[in-house]
C-alpha cells in the first residue's frame, strides 16, 4: 500500500468507523458465538502472497463483528464505562502515524514533554494538591500508565524498595531477603483484583481490611491490623485505598487512614481508576479529600473522561522514590538531557504517544463539556435508582453516588442468578454481577457516550418484564414442589 492507496483506504475507513459508531445501537450489544467461533472462518496460515484490502476490509462484518461485544452501545451497562470521543480516535491515528517510541527525552521531545505537561493540566482540573504536579522545577509529577493494574505495581514496587532501604538503614544486620519476608501491603476486602496481584508479582503478602457496613474502610480496621502485625513482627509497608471499589463503587475513608499511614512510615496509594474522573465536578471534589496525605494516586481517563484505552493517569508527591526505584542507564539510553522526563516511572521501556489523545479531548470538550458529561451520566444512574425505587419487588443494595446502581429482586441469590441468566440471554441489553457480603447483585453501569434517558427507560422496563416472567415460573415450580 502506498500514500495514495492509504489516502483513499483511510478515509473509507473513517467513514466505516464513524457509521459503526453512529449505528451502533442497531447491532445487537453481546454476540452470538460460542468460544472458537472465528478460528474455523480464517485459513489455517497466514497468505503467502498479498491479498488486496478490499478482501481484508470485506472480512470485518464477517469474521470480526459477529464476535464483538459492543462496548460504546447505549445498551452496555456493564463492568465500567470505556471512554471513546472522536477527538480521541483523531488523536490515536496521529500517535499512530508519528510512530515514535518515547523511552527518554532524546527518543522524542515532544512525547516526553507533552505528557508532563498534560498530566499538570489534569492535575489542575481535579485540584490535586501542588505536591503532585511537575510544574517547572516541583519534585512530584504524573505519568500515563497502560491501567490502573500497572500503576498499583509501580507503586507497590517502589514503596518496596524504600521500605527495604529504610529498615536496612534503621538494622543494617537484616538482609534484604529478611525484609522482604515480613513486608506486609494491605487493601480493603473490595478492591480490585489487580491490588492482590500486585503483590503476588511484588513477592510480598498482602491482607485485606475488612469493610464496614458501607462497604468503606475506616481507620480503626486499618489500625486494627497494624497493631497485630507488628505485635508478630511483620513490616506494614504499603496501603492502597480504593475510591470508587468496583463492585459497588463505595469510597475508602482517606481522612482517616491517611494519617496513620503517614504516622507508620506506609506508602499510601490512591486508586481511583473510575470516580477520579468526577473530581473535575466541584461537587464530586470532596470524595478526593485525604488525597494530601497520600505517596501516589491514579485514575482513569480512558474510563469516563472520553478519552480511549489506553490511558491512565498516575502522579507522585516524590518522583525521586520512583526513579530510585527503577533506574538504570545502559549507555544506549544516556544523553545529554536524561533527567527531564517520567520515562523510568513505568514498567515498559517503551511507550506511545498518548498524551496527544488527552491533549485533543481536553481542548476540545473543555472543562465544561467534560463536567457535562459526567453529571449527564451521574443523573441517569440516579433516573435508573429511581425506577427501581418504584417497584417494591426489588432493592438498592448500596449508596448511588456517581454512575453505578446495585440492586437486586428481593429473594434468593439463585433468583437473582436467573434473572441476570435472563437479562444477558435476551441480548437487549448487557450487564455484569458482583457478590456484597453474601448477596448475589446486578450491577448497573451507566457507560456509553451515547447513552440517553430513553434507553434507561427501555432497560427498565426490559428488566422489569423479565423479573415479571421469571417470579411467574419461580412461583410455579415453587408450588408443585
Amino acid at each position: 500500500m502506498d500514500a495514495a492507496e492509504f489516502r483513499k483506504r483511510g478515509k473509507e475507513m473513517v467513514d466505516y468507523i464513524a457509521d459503526y459508531l453512529e449505528k451502533i445501537d442497531e447491532r445487537q450489544v453481546f454476540p452470538d458465538v460460542e468460544p472458537g467461533y472465528l478460528r474455523p472462518l480464517i485459513p489455517d496460515c497466514a497468505p503467502q502472497d498479498p491479498e488486496s484490502f478490499e478482501d481484508v476490509f470485506k472480512d470485518i462484518e464477517k469474521i470480526i463483528m459477529p464476535g464483538v461485544t459492543h462496548w460504546h452501545s447505549p445498551y452496555f451497562f456493564a463492568y465500567f464505562p470505556a471512554a471513546s470521543s472522536f477527538p480521541a480516535l483523531l488523536a490515536d491515528m496521529l500517535c499512530g502515524g508519528i510512530g515514535c517510541v518515547g523511552f527518554s527525552w532524546a527518543a522524542s521531545p515532544a512525547c516526553t514533554e507533552m505528557e508532563t505537561v498534560m498530566l499538570d493540566w489534569l492535575g489542575k482540573m481535579i485540584n490535586l494538591p501542588e505536591e503532585f504536579l511537575a510544574g517547572k522545577d516541583g519534585q512530584g509529577g504524573g505519568v500515563i500508565q497502560g491501567s490502573a493494574s500497572e500503576a498499583t505495581l509501580i507503586s507497590l514496587l517502589a514503596a518496596r524498595t524504600k521500605s527495604i532501604r529504610r529498615v536496612q538503614s534503621e538494622k543494617p544486620e537484616l538482609t534484604e531477603a529478611d525484609i522482604m519476608g515480613r513486608l506486609v501491603a494491605y487493601a480493603s476486602d473490595q478492591a480490585h483484583s489487580s491490588v492482590e496481584r500486585a503483590a503476588l508479582i511484588g513477592g510480598v503478602k498482602i491482607k485485606n481490611v475488612s469493610s464496614d457496613d458501607t462497604f468503606s474502610v475506616c481507620g480503626s480496621a486499618l489500625k486494627k491490623v497494624l497493631e497485630e502485625d507488628k505485635a508478630s513482627g511483620l513490616i506494614p509497608f504499603f496501603f492502597c485505598a480504593t475510591l470508587g471499589t468496583t463492585p459497588c463503587c463505595s469510597f475508602d475513608k482517606l481522612l482517616e487512614l491517611g494519617p496513620i499511614c503517614n504516622k507508620e512510615n506506609i506508602w499510601m496509594h490512591i486508586d481511583a481508576a473510575y470516580a477520579g474522573s468526577a473530581f473535575i465536578c466541584p461537587e464530586f471534589r470532596h470524595l478526593l479529600n485525604g488525597v494530601e496525605f497520600a505517596d501516589s494516586f491514579n485514575f482513569n481517563p480512558h474510563k469516563w473522561l472520553l478519552v480511549n484505552f489506553d490511558c491512565s493517569a498516575m502522579w507522585v508527591k516524590k518522583r525521586s522514590d520512583l526513579t530510585g526505584a527503577f533506574k538504570l542507564e545502559p549507555l544506549y539510553l544516556q544523553h545529554h538531557h536524561q533527567e527531564s522526563g517520567n520515562f523510568h516511572w513505568q514498567i515498559p521501556l517503551g511507550r506511545r504517544f498518548r498524551s496527544l489523545k488527552l491533549w485533543f479531548v481536553l481542548r476540545m470538550y473543555g472543562v465544561t463539556g467534560l463536567q457535562e458529561h459526567i453529571r449527564k451520566h451521574v443523573r441517569l444512574s440516579h433516573q435508573f435508582e429511581h425506577l427501581v425505587l418504584q417497584d417494591e419487588r426489588f432493592e438498592i443494595c448500596a449508596e448511588v453516588v456517581l454512575g453505578l446502581v446495585c440492586f437486586r429482586l428481593k429473594g434468593s441469590n439463585e433468583l437473582n442468578k436467573a434473572l441476570l441468566k435472563s437479562i444477558n440471554e435476551a441480548k437487549k441489553i448487557h450487564l455484569v454481577p458482583c457478590h456484597l457480603r453474601e448477596k448475589f447483585v446486578l450491577r448497573f453501569a451507566i457507560c456509553s457516550r451515547t447513552v440517553e434517558s430513553t434507553h434507561i427507560k427501555f432497560a427498565w422496563q426490559h428488566i422489569s418484564q423479565l423479573a415479571t416472567d421469571l417470579l411467574k415460573t419461580w412461583e410455579q415450580n415453587h408450588h408443585q414442589q
